[in-house]
């Protein structure tokens, strides 16, 4: 398999080296490039087509929540992990809405984010779970009225029990043994849902599934 290609986009030249320098170690991961401001975030996805970029919120020019939106309008295989200082609750559901896969805090340990780079490349989902918790019950409240027409129409009845079941922070393995198929067979589904919906995470599913009311969180609730 190829190297993990990320582009960097920082406004603070120090956050930038310090993440290089952790990236720089490891074997399958490379920097292809690195941005200062939200503009230059947008061209250069567009230039290099990077596997994954690492985004801040607050950037010059243009924030890192509509620069990741027009990012993923344009390169949807394009994989979003924000690393930003900020945990409020609508600028993580601002950017999961535009497309993030992932929502990191600056004070994460290396190793933490070097597997959220890996996880956003192998399309999972990469959210502390109390965010997940709060953000995706938010979305579970806005399901869309024509939810059952477009779901029938998009997602097969499999394949919302598998988006379901990973809305609920199931693993593959334990979707597998819930509904009694092979972890690869799961893999697949995950595939499928992907492309049906011209995303790239397991997190982007999900924020779509709830928010248009496909799926829901009921054993949660209950």
């Amino acid at each position: 398999m190829g190297r993990i290609k990320v582009l960097l986009a920082e406004d603070h030249v120090v956050v930038r080296q310090g993440i290089r320098e952790i990236i720089q170690r490891e074997e399958d991961i490379d920097i292809v490039g690195e941005v200062g401001d939200g503009e230059e975030a947008v061209q250069a996805a567009e230039q290099l087509e990077p596997d994954v970029i690492l985004m801040d919120i607050a950037m010059p020019k243009l924030n890192g929540i509509e620069a990741t939106r027009r990012i993923k309008e344009s390169h949807p295989s394009i994989g979003v992990l924000v690393l930003t200082a900020y945990d409020n609750e609508e600028f993580i559901f601002a950017l999961l809405e535009a497309g993030a896969a992932g929502y990191l805090l600056k004070n994460v340990q290396s190793r933490q984010l070097l597997n959220a780079i890996r996880a956003v490349y192998d399309g999972e989902s990469v959210l502390h779970p109390t965010i997940a918790k709060k953000v995706l019950s938010r979305l579970s409240l806005m399901r869309g009225k024509r939810s059952e027409q477009e779901k029938g129409e998009l997602l097969t009845e499999r394949e919302l029990e598998v988006l379901r079941l990973g809305a609920e922070g199931l693993a593959n393995k334990q979707i597998a043994t819930e509904l009694f198929m092979g972890e690869r067979t799961v893999q697949t589904h995950w595939r499928n849902i992907f492309n049906k919906l011209g995303i790239s995470s397991r997190t982007e599913a999900i924020v779509r599934g709830l928010s248009r009311g496909w799926i829901t969180m009921n054993r949660d609730e209950e």
